[in-house]
């Protein structure tokens, strides 16, 4: 990803569902304007959802996504309707696709996807594609579309635009907890596992809310930063650090200095900070073979010393005393039965959007399955984590 491209997670995710050769991938092309998905009479052509991060006027950022037919049969069909189903966590706006040629489409995979919109709270519209074929009867609250014509694209757009813009607004990374010229510090361990040359995404991220907010960025590494407290003269407004260094960054900076972590910031920016904080508690209370499910929401090349493999591991066994059997996941994959663990450990989710990560959380929830992240937990385990939360209101 380019520097200057807006990270996946903060798009706008917009998925095109419906069944097979209903022209979903027809209609992409249309309102993406590009070749992007192939297009085949055959049914079936799409067997994984495709992904394409673009600009998309008049709404801006966006990322499309062209799923699998819902109806599709067999054993391999249905690990491809499972593969649409799992898009359907991360949707900001769907497209429901129906189509034009079928003379009453039966609409009982669309009532089931409908009713999947209505409880995730999913906004859509329906419209139906191959409008221009004869014959065709469009029904109320339905828009006619033509993918080959190019027939009320550009509404369709609109009506997308319009349904993303009717979301609620994002939380801050951190603006909201700074004002203008305030003195934020950065610290940024250059170890092994940070990549050559630049900085990683939520470091990145987080400078640009600062600058955005009018506030002053200082960054630095752990070792220099001692002294670098000592040089600027004056007590930073905030102090966030990578939750690796936590406890020698909390032991250095004064106790009236506000202190968080970048991974406690992301927990907030996707909306599971208090779930985090409460779910942390559960690590005192593990025992040996107690299965703790690891979570990385990308798919790094591991380390030898990788904080989700290796270091989460064993600050959690040797703070508990115990001996947890650790199970990993990273990337979209996330199984759909927790109950066979005692704990759901996850990244910061910077590479998943809040959608997503709700919906990991609520599952959770659901299953009554402790859930919390890496910062907390590493906060928890060095017993500063009343400390780095401190600055936010939990209910």
């Amino acid at each position: 990803m380019s520097m200057n491209e807006t990270p996946s997670a903060n798009r706008t995710h917009i998925a095109f569902f419906g069944r097979r050769n209903a022209g979903k991938s027809s209609l992409v092309n249309a309102v993406t304007g590009q070749n992007l998905a192939v297009v085949s009479e055959v049914k079936g052509t799409t067997t994984d959802p495709v992904y394409k991060a673009m600009e998309l006027l008049p709404l801006g950022p966006v990322v499309i996504i062209d799923t699998p037919g819902i109806d599709d049969e067999g054993n391999l069909g249905e690990l491809r309707v499972n593969k649409a189903r799992q898009v359907l966590n991360k949707t900001d706006v769907a497209v429901l696709v129906l189509d034009g040629k079928l003379p009453c489409p039966a609409l009982a995979p669309e009532k089931e996807l409908l009713d999947i919109f209505e409880a995730k709270k999913i906004p859509y519209i329906t419209v139906l594609n191959k409008c221009d074929a004869p014959n065709t009867k469009v029904e109320d609250g339905v828009m006619p579309v033509s993918a080959k014509t190019g027939e009320n694209i550009n509404l369709l757009k609109e009506k997308i635009a319009a349904l993303a813009a009717g979301e609620e607004p994002k939380q801050r990374l951190v603006a909201d907890l700074i004002r203008p010229l305030d003195l934020v510090v950065l610290v940024i361990p250059i170890d092994k596992a940070a990549p050559k040359g630049r900085l990683i995404l939520p470091q990145q991220q987080m400078i640009r809310d600062i600058l955005e907010a009018g506030g002053i960025t200082v960054c630095v590494r752990e070792t220099e930063l001692r002294q670098t407290l000592e040089k600027i003269g004056q007590k930073p407004a905030l102090v966030i650090t990578d939750s690796q260094v936590f406890a020698q960054v909390s032991a250095e900076v004064p106790q009236d200095v506000p202190l968080t972590s970048f991974s406690i910031l992301f927990a907030r920016f996707k909306g599971f900070l208090e779930t985090a904080v409460r779910g942390a508690a559960a690590i005192d209370s593990l025992h040996d073979g107690d299965k703790i499910l690891i979570c990385e929401g990308c798919t790094h090349h591991r380390q030898c010393d990788d904080i989700g493999t290796v270091k989460i591991p064993r600050l959690v066994k040797s703070h508990s005393k115990t001996e947890p059997e650790f199970c990993f996941c990273s990337g979209g994959d996330f199984p759909l039965d927790l109950s066979p663990y005692k704990l759901v450990i996850h990244c910061g989710a910077c590479m998943l959007n809040e959608r997503e990560m709700q919906y990991r959380r609520e599952s959770a929830q659901k299953q009554n399955i402790p859930f919390t992240n890496y910062g907390t937990t590493i906060a928890h385990i060095h017993g500063i984590l009343e400390r780095s939360t401190a600055m936010f209101r939990f209910d």
